[in-house]
């Protein structure tokens, strides 16, 4: 079976908020893909599109070949849906959750332990335990069990790592590398733009507009100016002196420095350097870096906001 997705002029408003603006995005069937970008983006609503929760105002979308309104019943049986926010029954056992999601697609724990073994065995031990009581990275594989429990052709994750720790993190990526093995389409919405070097594939999405598709390498690679990280004696008021400056092409903070380009392709470092010391920033630190994916992201928005 063909498991990809294909999405064409999809658009959905809310009132007066046009959550997502025409979009065209396909994922390639046993693809790990990442729908990357910050809060109010638009992910949470193109999940639900797809998940057949919403019905679309204008535009299309085709899951395993399926139209998502005309077939949204056989859709609902080949889709593993994960939301953001834990929506497991909280008086019930872990076990007894995934008892119940199993009996809701009539098939049995025990007929789909291939397909979650390697996560069953995490927590199992904890399987009589409430899952309002579990915590936060426990909670993530419990849920990610019973979207499973089906053996689904696509699974939808919506920021599945926000809000647990760093390891639980590192664990829950390992676990969808797992598996992808299987053949699953796995598509993966996140703030985090460090998880985007960890997808095959990512769609850079801001205020329901595609800012880009492609691999993170690629992304990067696609970078137009030199980048410099600024560090000062205090990086607020060189943030604001830099807006000021007639050559700055954007300039963001980024950690502890700030992360700044230059409208001239060819220019003195020392110009800049001058400048801040006029504005009375004394110790001063600069130099050359590599772009990453947020720092794409924020060029790409630049120039969708018409900044550049």
């Amino acid at each position: 079976m063909n498991a990809g997705i294909s999405i064409e002029n999809l658009s959905k408003t809310y009132g007066s908020v046009q959550a997502l603006k025409g979009i065209n995005l396909d994922i390639n069937s046993g693809e790990l893909f990442g729908l990357i970008g910050p809060d109010g983006a638009g992910k949470t609503t193109l999940f639900r599109l797809l998940a057949t929760l919403l019905l679309p105002d204008i535009g299309s979308a085709r899951l395993c070949d399926i139209d998502i309104v005309e077939g949204y019943k056989q859709i609902r049986n080949l889709l593993g849906y994960m939301p953001g926010k834990f929506s497991l029954y909280q008086d019930l056992s872990v076990i007894e959750n995934l008892e119940f999601f199993a009996t809701v697609f009539d098939t049995r724990i025990e007929d789909n332990m291939d397909m979650i073994h390697d996560i069953w065995v995490q927590i199992e031990p904890f399987k009589d335990r409430l899952a309002g009581n579990l915590s936060g990275g426990m909670k993530q594989k419990l849920a990610l069990c019973c979207a499973l429990i089906h053996q689904p052709k696509v699974l939808l994750l919506d920021e599945p790592t926000t809000g647990v720790d760093a390891v639980s993190r590192s664990e829950f990526w390992q676990m969808l590398k797992n598996l992808k093995s299987k053949g699953i389409t796995i598509v993966v919405a996140t703030p985090y733009m460090d998880e985007a070097n960890l997808c095959e594939r990512v769609a850079l999405i801001k205020d329901g507009e595609i800012l880009q598709v492609n691999t993170p390498q690629e992304i990067v690679d696609q970078f137009e100016r030199k980048l410099y990280a600024i560090k000062s004696d205090d990086n607020y008021q060189c943030l604001l002196d830099l807006r000021e400056f007639e050559f700055t092409n954007s300039v963001f903070l980024f950690g502890q420095t700030l992360h700044y380009t230059d409208v001239r392709k060819e220019f003195s470092l020392e110009e800049v350097n001058s400048y801040l010391k006029s504005k009375g920033h004394l110790h001063l630190e600069i130099e050359h870096v590599k772009p990453g994916i947020e720092d794409c992201f924020m060029a790409l928005s630049t120039k969708a906001d018409g900044y550049e």
